[in-house]
């Protein structure tokens, strides 16, 4: 044991995410039972020892990325000996041995369902000289159970279930994550409390399927339960959700949502088709009038909530009739944003044997069609926000431009990202994590400027927590020294 832990304790990884935000949250678990193993993360500018790739079936753009990376990655490895590569995630599940006969450097290649055996693998590939496949079909226990490095000290994942039970043809999801699994309520509030305890007051609840949360217990009401106990949570200021399903939005998790301070305004409603027709041959277990009505009775409990969605354009079969009541739907939705992709086959999935697969050429011109559309719709419904006073959360890393235009970047309650000119002072300046009232002084259709500057600023116990980790003591790599119960090294 003495030996392993030497082995890895000088030891740097790097982990790389593909896809959703169940991956971005599987990754801080991937970093903490590194952690956990005696790793360290590597700094800015360093290459890692051991990097490892979590990846994403959903589109054939991630597989492409992931490949074109490994291959960058051969000949860097080739010249440090010792260094590791490791692929994980949604497309390690489905291909398992093929990662292996395309990327032969390739050390480790695991699972969803077996992330916290990465240390051991990787240990296993080292000393036995040869590249260690490890996939589990089933989830053996909850993930949550496993270290976490969180990414963020005022802002965390929580993941509520995992799996589906829908049969969506497009989506291999149900595949590669398996039958939906539940968290017992107790555990997930549990985590919450202990997360606000260590300073974090902005959770997102996750799970394929979040709104169908308590299935697996015979519960239909648990979500919005869960939703309303968040409320009694002291110190928790924000609490937000995704992806829900259409199907499985009912009436109850839209009251729990209107009549729970801490529940923002914001709603990710994942349309996919405004077709009927197409809706059908998705297997998606609702229709564009369903979806509608959904959005009308959030909007009259909730006036001011903003709807993102997502949108495939291409679908098998889909004709320019069925694209047309797409483009009706999104106009008559009014949302605020669209996450929109062009349909890919993913072999394994019933739609990629399906008829009338459409031309590259028409999806890419319908593609763009919807782009425009989405894109003035959310014009139009932020400039409804001029001249209006939101709260802003400020947040690492969201305004990229922040530097060159002296603002700093933050979510309004309903999501919306926010630009805020703030003092030349940085004693003045809100830390990420700190909360402001702006008035809204212009509209983009992505986001929103408040140039006027702070009209209030209150500092928080999540500014505090991230101000602590700046001010933590660093080794010459810039990473943090972290106390282990014993003198402190670093970690």
């Amino acid at each position: 044991m003495a030996s392993a832990v030497t082995q890895t304790a000088s030891r740097t990884y790097q982990v790389v995410t593909y896809g959703c935000q169940m991956n971005v949250h599987d990754s801080e678990r991937i970093a903490g039972v590194l952690e956990d193993a005696g790793y360290l993360p590597a700094a800015q500018d360093e290459q890692a020892d051991v990097v490892v790739f979590n990846t994403c079936a959903v589109r054939e753009n991630a597989d492409n990325r992931l490949y074109g990376n490994l291959g960058h990655l051969a000949p860097v490895k080739a010249s440090r000996p010792g260094m590791q590569i490791a692929v994980g995630g949604c497309m390690a599940q489905k291909d398992r041995t093929i990662v292996v006969q395309r990327a032969p450097w390739v050390d480790v290649v695991f699972g969803t369902h077996n992330l916290g055996s990465l240390p051991v693998l990787l240990e296993r590939s080292r000393v036995l000289e040869q590249s260690q496949v490890e996939i589990v079909e089933a989830l053996e226990r909850f993930p949550s159970t496993l270290p976490t490095r969180r990414d963020s000290a005022y802002a965390a994942w929580v993941s509520i279930s995992v799996g589906c039970n829908n049969t969506c043809t497009f989506c291999i999801v149900p595949a590669l994550r398996g039958k939906e699994t539940d968290r017992r309520p107790g555990d997930i509030l549990a985590e919450i409390r202990a997360l606000v305890a260590e300073g974090v007051q902005e959770i997102t609840l996750l799970g394929q399927n979040v709104n169908s949360y308590g299935v697996e217990f015979g519960d239909r009401g648990a979500f919005a339960k869960l939703l309303r106990a968040c409320g009694d949570v002291e110190g928790l200021e924000r609490v937000r959700f995704t992806s829900p399903h259409p199907a499985a939005f009912t009436d109850d998790v839209i009251a729990a949502m209107a009549e729970t301070p801490n529940v923002m305004p914001s709603l990710h409603m994942p349309l996919q088709s405004g077709s009927d027709a197409v809706l059908k041959a998705m297997r998606r277990s609702y229709r564009s009038q369903k979806f509608l009505g959904i959005l009308d009775r959030v909007r009259s409990a909730m006036p001011h909530a903003a709807i993102t969605t997502d949108i495939i354009v291409g679908f098998p079969g889909e004709t320019e009739d069925d694209f047309q009541a797409t483009l009706d739907v999104v106009a008559a939705s009014r949302f605020s944003a669209a996450f929109t992709f062009q349909y890919s086959i993913r072999p394994g999935t019933p739609a990629a044997t399906m008829p009338d697969q459409v031309p590259h050429e028409v999806v890419q011109e319908r593609y763009e069609r919807l782009v425009d559309l989405v894109g003035e719709v959310a014009w139009q419904e932020n400039r409804h926000q001029v001249g209006q006073r939101v709260e802003v959360m400020f947040a690492d890393g969201e305004g990229r431009k922040d530097a060159a235009t002296a603002r700093m970047s933050g979510r309004a309650r309903d999501n919306r990202l926010v630009h805020v000119a703030v003092p030349d002072e940085p004693a003045a300046r809100p830390r990420p994590g700190d909360f402001a009232e702006v008035e809204v002084s212009y509209a983009a259709p992505h986001h929103l400027n408040a140039d006027g500057g702070l009209l209030s600023l209150r500092r928080s116990r999540g500014g505090d927590a991230w101000q602590a980790r700046q001010e933590k003591p660093s080794d010459a790599a810039g990473r943090p020294l972290v106390g282990l119960g014993m003198p402190t090294r670093s970690a």
